[in-house]
């Protein structure tokens, strides 16, 4: 990125839910750390070329312990005979009872303070994704908190660049179309106007692509319903629209912003206890009973409490290889008594190799537990939290709460149960043939965002996919709370699946612990799928 081309701010997200676990445990172990020190690795080989460039670094590598990952920069500065500026933002941290971190969303005014002060670097804790990009463009064209459309566009920006090479063809549904086959996408480039509009490209000569569905993609990427909530303010997804400029260049603009809440998220993590994980192989006949063989031997051995199976059926009937011919029975233990979940289960399930069901085998060793996060999601006035920039020189400017705030819209839900009208043409196919889909976590839920390839797919996909037949495709959804949101702009819709995740990717035993795979079982699903005249 430094090298490809023209850049002004280089930002770096580093945070997630179960990173700050991970940051949150290294801190117990040493005080001093708390950071992702992984940036700092980065950074060695780079901070002399940003300096040349006049390239601004923002990160919210800071994690735990910002002011310590900016002494850390300083220290590497000296080290390489380097002169730089080093700012930070702190304040998120707080101190409930009984939590290993809990940590506050903040907005970007922090960053852009430290910016005017001077900053060549910019360090933060727990902001949002999307700060990383506001906090700069506050700077650069000098927005106020009033300045609410043009907050509202540059979060739309900031989080369309968060997942780096996601919103490039990355983990895109249609990758086999890019032009390179998606094998090395190029990281993007948000070229944010002063209105909030931008436009989202790459550097000449990278991989990937940048394009609507590309863009729409990532819009959709673990958003809820079209009012997307911030610290600074509401942003209107809904009101976004997306238009191609040429090759690599996608405009995005309309977006409308609102008052912020009054409130802050807090993402606590806890310590849930520990787990382990065996795995069977069950080959040929008699699967089900096999499982039940393997189930009865080990709740008699190490007691049924915190015990869970889950039999996939990887096996086809006359099969010509042991793999083929194999389901494969996962058992997880959860339980606060790090012994019982570590040697003592373990060894139980590898003892049964020559005691269980014919051709018992497991694909893991006997291993020790392994402890695990419980992430939960809380809510503060916006005036309990001092939000602090930490300037280079120095000095702390504190950073008031908006002025002005609004209650959380409650966005209304659109279900839909429109048949196939009567005389339309059908043909049974893959969902995906007609419709992409990107899907992700939110805490304990998922969620699943379904997109059209033109107008008239769109017609039919916002009549035909309701709750009902979602629940009728991924029959695990059919026990949860299932809200549904149109975005017509994008030809999109969107659902927020409460609780698929249970306690989160930390604490869950979900083959796919992140949903991260959700959207593309839905497009594989064989369905009626209208014959369509139009495209566009």
């Amino acid at each position: 990125m430094l090298d490809g081309g023209e850049l002004d701010v280089l930002t770096g997200d580093y945070l997630a839910e179960l990173t700050m676990l991970i940051l949150g445990r290294d801190r117990l172990r040493d005080p001093s750390l708390g950071y992702a020190r992984t940036f700092l690795r980065q950074l060695e080989g780079c901070l002399g070329t940003a300096l040349d460039h006049g390239v601004k670094l923002v990160t919210n590598a800071g994690g735990l312990n910002p002011a310590g990952l900016a002494a850390a920069i300083s220290a590497l500065a000296d080290r390489l005979g380097l002169t730089v500026r080093v700012g930070y933002v702190e304040g998120d941290a707080l101190a409930p009872p009984d939590a290993l971190t809990a940590n506050a969303y903040l907005g970007a005014f922090g960053i852009a303070a430290c910016l005017d002060g001077g900053a060549d670097v910019v360090v933060t804790g727990r902001v949002t994704d999307a700060s990383l990009v506001v906090g700069p463009a506050i700077a650069w064209y000098g927005w106020t908190r009033d300045d609410l459309d043009a907050l509202a566009g540059a979060t739309v920006a900031g989080h369309l660049v968060e997942c780096g090479a996601q919103v490039t063809g990355g983990n895109f549904s249609f990758f086999t179309e890019l032009p390179d086959g998606g094998r090395r996408p190029g990281f993007p480039i948000a070229e944010v106007h002063r209105d909030g509009s931008c436009v989202i490209t790459k550097h000449p000569g990278t991989g990937g692509a940048v394009t609507v569905e590309t863009v729409t993609a990532q819009l959709l990427y673990e958003v809820g319903g079209p009012a997307y909530l911030g610290p600074d303010v509401v942003t209107r997804l809904d009101t976004a629209t997306l238009h191609a400029e040429g090759d690599d260049r996608v405009r995005v603009s309309g977006v409308r912003g609102a008052p912020p809440p009054a409130t802050l998220k807090v993402g606590v993590n806890n310590l849930g206890g520990y787990r382990n994980s065996m795995t069977f192989i069950l080959c040929g006949l008699n699967i089900p009973a096999k499982a039940a063989l393997v189930r009865g031997q080990l709740e008699a051995a190490v007691g049924a409490d915190g015990l869970e199976f889950t039999l996939a059926r990887t096996d086809h009937p006359d099969s010509g290889d042991t793999e083929t011919a194999s389901a494969l029975l996962h058992v997880h233990l959860r339980d606060a008594d790090r012994a019982r979940a570590g040697r003592a289960f373990s060894a139980a399930a590898v003892e049964l190799a020559l005691a269980s069901y014919p051709g018992c085998t497991l694909t893991t060793p006997p291993g020790d537990a392994t402890p695990y996060g419980v992430f939960t999601a809380d809510l503060v006035p916006q005036d309990a939290v001092s939000h602090v920039a930490v300037l280079p020189d120095g000095t702390r400017v504190s950073i008031p709460p908006p002025p002005d705030t609004s209650a959380p819209e409650t966005d209304a839900q659109q279900d839909a149960s429109t048949p196939i009208p009567a005389g339309h043409r059908t043909r049974r196919g893959p969902l995906g043939e007609l419709v992409g889909a990107r899907s992700g976590d939110k805490a304990g839920d998922a969620n699943l965002g379904v997109w059209a390839r033109s107008d008239a797919a769109y017609d039919w996909l916002r009549g035909w996919l309701s709750v009902e037949r979602l629940a009728e495709l991924l029959p695990e959804t059919v026990t949860l709370t299932v809200e549904r949101y149109e975005l017509p702009n994008l030809r999109a819709v969107n659902f927020l699946i409460r609780g698929l995740l249970g306690a989160g990717v930390a604490g869950s035993t979900r083959f796919d612990p992140q949903a991260k795979a959700l959207g593309e079982l839905l497009r594989s699903r064989i369905v009626e799928l209208p014959i369509l005249e139009a495209t566009g």
